[in-house]
């Protein structure tokens, strides 16, 4: 057992691991993709229509004697209490473990706030439809990369202050993980691909949307047929952008501009959605158009990379692999931002409640998957990824629930002033160590079971 620091605290949350033998399994997946997209009646009033649909993605996996279930929704993110219901329900009716569940959002800036029994039946519908599927399978890891994403904290030449924008020599993680799921014929069931990008193409266009990732997702799924489902898993992106993302150039300095002649200085802020965007303009117009398009060109430049990992870069395939899971919180110390300002400036803070952070680690054989509920820097992720006794490691984030830390900077990052630090509700010197420790020890643990 490595050392503890003293900044954090670990409780145990069911750590439940199902008794199974030390010899191998045989493997039987589903998958199933129910289509959530809410009626036209119950938008938010600023939801101007829908661009694409958005959905619930499952894949269950067996391993002869206990499940695992990896859900994604398209969604901006999935409330606690959705996380629960669901988890509780599928371990009651399923018979999965709420230890070896993980539902995560793609975190999509253009879908409505959902939770309620209705939004919780259609995920766990979503789990059944899996459940009921299995069949005998052989899964196979590889991995792959694209460059669609960047490091979006930059120092603005003109204020010499931080803000977004694309910095090309910022620590970003170009890796693409695939696990892919076949029958024992061949055919595929499922893929579970993993990146670190946010879903924020169509922010702007107030239109219900699955951005990137469900463009991603719906381009797997036409390309390989046979009704496969392609599950996106939310990488480490707190600081990650699309490469390509027009909120950071012209449309921003119109709006900013536009704001400006009715008195309001919003430079060093940024409204909601497409709010106070002049949709009569043609320039506005033509580069809202753009946007829509580019998640279709960034959803096919994703997708080729994931297939191509599934042509050529996937590993010897497997037909058995022990499942383990578990679950812990750490807590690390909070604080309240007294100022305003969105970046740039060093924000002041009081001392305020601990920050609850959950970790989850599932385990498919010799591939690992840990599990946060907040929004991570990529650094934290690769660390874990190096420091894993397992080449088969990954990061997921905004999973089972969404913690109240806001952003989760790397240590380093404390000293910058960038947005989504002057933003966190945690104090340095935490949750870097605590998270990956964290998860670390969840893989003592399950190998020691």
């Amino acid at each position: 057992m490595r050392m503890k620091l003293h900044a954090y605290s670990v409780t145990a949350a069911c750590l439940a691991f199902a008794a199974v033998p030390a010899s191998a399994q045989a493997l039987k997946v589903g998958a199933a993709k129910v289509d959530v997209t809410p009626a036209a009646k119950d938008l938010p009033k600023n939801m101007l229509g829908v661009l694409d649909p958005l959905n619930v993605r499952a894949i269950v996996i067996e391993d002869g004697k206990t499940r695992a279930a990896m859900v994604t929704v398209d969604a901006g993110a999935i409330a606690t209490e959705t996380w629960q219901k669901v988890s509780a329900r599928a371990e009651r009716e399923l018979g999965i473990p709420a230890s070896q569940l993980l539902l995560t959002a793609t975190h999509t800036h253009s879908a409505p706030w959902m939770r309620g029994e209705a939004y919780e039946a259609q995920i766990f519908g979503a789990i059944r439809k899996a459940a009921a599927a299995v069949q005998p399978a052989r899964m196979a890891y590889g991995t792959g990369v694209s460059y669609i994403n960047v490091n979006r904290n930059i120092i603005d030449r003109k204020t010499n202050r931080w803000w977004e924008g694309p910095n090309y020599e910022g620590v970003s993680d170009k890796t693409v993980a695939v696990v892919r799921f076949d029958t024992l014929g061949g055919a595929p069931i499922a893929v579970y691909y993993n990146y670190g990008v946010h879903a924020v193409l169509t922010g702007n266009l107030d239109l219900v949307s699955a951005d990137l990732p469900g463009a991603a997702s719906n381009y797997i799924e036409e390309s390989l047929g046979n009704d496969a489902v392609a599950v996106y898993s939310n990488g480490a992106a707190g600081d990650q952008n699309p490469i390509y993302f027009q909120q950071t150039y012209d449309l921003r300095a119109i709006r900013t501009a536009d704001y400006a002649k009715r008195g309001e200085d919003i430079s060093n802020a940024m409204p909601p959605g497409g709010t106070g965007m002049d949709r009569k303009n043609p320039q506005v117009a033509k580069l809202m158009k753009q946007q829509a398009q580019m998640i279709l060109s960034m959803g096919q430049m994703l997708g080729e990379e994931v297939l191509h990992v599934g042509r050529a870069s996937l590993e010897r395939p497997v037909t058995d692999a022990r499942i383990q899971g578990a679950q812990s919180t750490v807590v690390c110390p909070g604080r309240k931002r007294l100022d305003k300002g969105r970046a740039g400036y060093a924000g002041t803070y009081e001392d305020s409640d601990p920050v609850n952070i959950r970790l989850s680690l599932l385990k498919l054989g010799d591939t690992v998957i840990g599990g946060v509920d907040a929004e991570v820097f990529t650094t934290i992720a690769q660390r874990f990824k190096r420091e894993s006794p397992f080449k088969h490691t990954m990061m997921t984030t905004l999973t089972n629930g969404i913690a109240n830390s806001g952003y989760i900077p790397n240590e380093a990052a404390f000293g910058y002033h960038t947005f989504e630090v002057v933003s966190s509700r945690l104090k340095p010197g935490c949750a870097e160590a605590a998270i990956v420790d964290g998860l670390l020890d969840l893989i003592e643990k399950a190998d020691a079971k």
